[in-house]
C-alpha cells in the first residue's frame, strides 16, 4: 500500500536503462509504479530511482487484462496518473486514464497522436501543411497512390522511429514498396493497421519538444536533426538549438502550437518531427504525445533550456500544475545540446563497435548509451534491427556540437562478421 503524500504515477514500458525520467521524478518527488517493457529484466534489488513498486502487464498480447490489472492496482491503493514515453502505449494509457478518470489527453487525441493517416486527416481539415498523401488500408490498394506526385515516401499508419519507412521515386515502384512495407510491418510489429503514402517533401529535417497545460502550449526547443532523404530514412543526428532565421523559427513554432490544437493535445509533452519543405515552409511530419526518443527529448530540451522539461510533464500527468510554464515563445537558451545516433554502416554479426569507450571519457559527453553489442545481428535496411548507441553532449554552441559530430563520423566504427546465410 501506498502510504506517502507524493503523488504516484504508472509509468508504461520504460526502459530501466535509461535514466532521465527517473531522475526527473526522483526530483519531483514523484514515486512511480513500473510497468516493464517485455522484452526487459527488471528485478525488485535493482529498480531505477523512483521506482517504488513493479506492475508487470502486457498491453499487447492482454490489452483487457492488463486495463482490468491496473483498476484492481487503483482500487486496492490509488494512484494519480498513468503515462509513457513509449509511442505504441500511448493510446492504451489514454484509455486506461480515461476509464479510471485520471488526467490525460483522451483516447480521440491519442489516436490522432499516432495514427498517421488520422493525423494527415485533421491537420489538413485544420488548414495546416500537409502534403499530398492517401491511406491504403490494404495492400491491394496501392494504385490509390497514383495521383500523388513522385517522390512518395510510404510510411505504417502506426510506425515510430525509422521502422518501415521507404521512398519510392517513381509509380513503377511504388506496388513493390507497398508490399515490402506491409510484409515488413506484420513480421516486426505483428499486425498493419494500413499505411500511408505521402508526397516526399524535399528539405531539412527539425525536431520540437513542447509542453501542453490546459490548452495552452510552451516550444521548449527546436533542433537540426539534418537531412534524411532516404530510401529508408535512417535516424542520424539531433542537435540543439536549431540554426535558423527568426522568422523561420516563428513559423515553426506557429504551426506546431495549430497541431496541437487541430489534434486536440490539451495537457502533457509532445515531440514534433518536421521538414521545412523548400528550406522555409514547416510541414509536421509527425507529433507524438509522449516524451521523444525514451528520454533524450528531455535531456535535449533540458540541457538547451535549464528546464526539467520531464519533470514537468510527470507533474502534469498526475493533476499538478507545471513549474516552469510560459505559453509562447521563444524560451531563453542557456547552451546547445546534442545526440550522435551510431549509424550501423552495415549489417551482420557484430564483431566490434569502436570508439564507445573513450567517448565515456570525454568532458563533452554525459552519456553513452549502448543498445547492440558484439554478438547482435544486425539485419539490413528496411529491417530496422535498431540504434547501435546513442551518444549524448553538451557544448556552448550548436556549431561546436556540429563540430564534435564531425568528429564521431570517423572515430566511431562497427566491424561485422557475415552471416553464414549471406555468406
Amino acid at each position: 500500500m501506498t502510504t506517502s503524500q507524493s503523488p504516484t504515477l504508472v509509468l508504461v514500458y520504460q526502459r530501466s536503462t535509461l535514466p532521465w525520467i527517473f531522475e526527473s521524478a526522483q526530483r519531483a518527488g514523484i514515486r512511480l509504479i513500473l510497468v516493464p517493457r517485455p522484452d526487459e529484466a527488471v528485478t525488485e534489488d535493482q529498480l531505477p530511482p523512483a521506482v517504488v513498486e513493479l506492475l508487470p502487464l502486457d498491453l499487447e498480447a492482454d490489452r483487457a487484462g492488463a486495463l482490468a490489472a491496473l483498476r484492481r492496482r487503483y482500487q486496492a491503493d490509488p494512484f494519480q496518473g498513468i503515462v509513457t514515453l513509449y509511442d505504441p502505449a500511448v493510446p492504451f494509457v489514454a484509455e486506461a486514464a480515461e476509464s479510471l478518470g485520471l488526467p490525460g489527453i483522451g483516447h480521440r487525441a491519442a489516436v490522432g497522436a499516432q495514427d498517421k493517416r488520422v493525423m494527415r486527416e485533421r491537420l489538413a481539415a485544420a488548414g495546416l501543411n500537409v502534403p499530398g498523401f492517401v491511406r491504403l488500408d490494404v495492400p491491394q490498394d496501392w494504385a490509390a497512390a497514383e495521383a500523388l506526385m513522385f517522390p512518395v515516401v510510404v510510411k505504417p499508419a502506426h510506425g515510430f522511429s525509422s521502422l518501415g519507412v521507404m521512398r519510392a521515386d517513381r509509380l513503377t515502384d511504388l506496388k513493390a514498396a507497398v508490399e515490402e512495407v506491409w510484409q515488413l510491418c506484420l513480421s516486426k510489429l505483428g499486425h498493419v493497421a494500413g499505411l500511408v503514402v505521402e508526397e516526399y517533401l524535399d528539405g531539412p529535417e527539425f525536431a520540437v519538444e513542447s509542453l501542453a497545460h490546459r490548452g495552452e502550449v510552451q516550444v521548449l526547443s527546436i533542433g537540426d536533426k539534418g537531412w534524411p532523404e532516404g530510401p529508408y530514412f535512417e535516424e542520424s543526428i539531433y542537435r540543439a538549438p536549431a540554426l535558423l532565421p527568426e522568422e523561420v523559427l516563428r513559423d515553426i513554432r506557429r504551426e506546431v502550437v495549430a497541431a496541437h490544437a487541430a489534434l486536440e493535445i490539451t495537457d502533457g509533452p509532445t515531440h514534433t518531427e518536421l521538414r521545412l519543405h523548400g528550406g522555409r515552409h514547416p510541414y509536421l511530419l509527425e507529433m507524438g504525445a509522449r516524451i521523444g526518443g525514451s528520454g533524450v527529448s528531455h535531456y535535449i530540451a533540458s540541457r538547451v533550456t535549464g528546464r526539467d522539461f520531464a519533470a514537468d510533464a510527470l507533474r502534469i500527468a498526475a493533476g499538478l500544475p507545471p513549474h516552469a510554464f510560459q505559453p509562447g515563445g521563444p524560451v531563453g537558451e542557456i547552451g546547445a545540446a546534442a545526440n550522435y545516433i551510431v549509424p550501423c554502416g552495415g549489417f551482420g554479426r557484430i564483431e566490434a563497435i569502436h570508439g564507445l569507450d573513450e567517448l565515456r571519457a570525454d568532458p563533452r559527453v554525459e552519456h553513452v548509451v549502448q543498445m547492440l553489442f558484439p554478438g547482435d545481428v544486425v539485419r539490413p535496411y528496411p529491417d530496422f534491427t535498431g540504434y547501435p548507441a546513442f551518444v549524448l553532449s553538451r557544448h556552448a554552441t550548436t556549431a561546436e556540437a556540429e563540430e564534435f559530430h564531425r568528429f564521431l563520423e570517423t572515430s566511431v566504427r562497427i566491424d561485422y562478421t557475415a552471416l553464414e546465410s549471406d555468406a
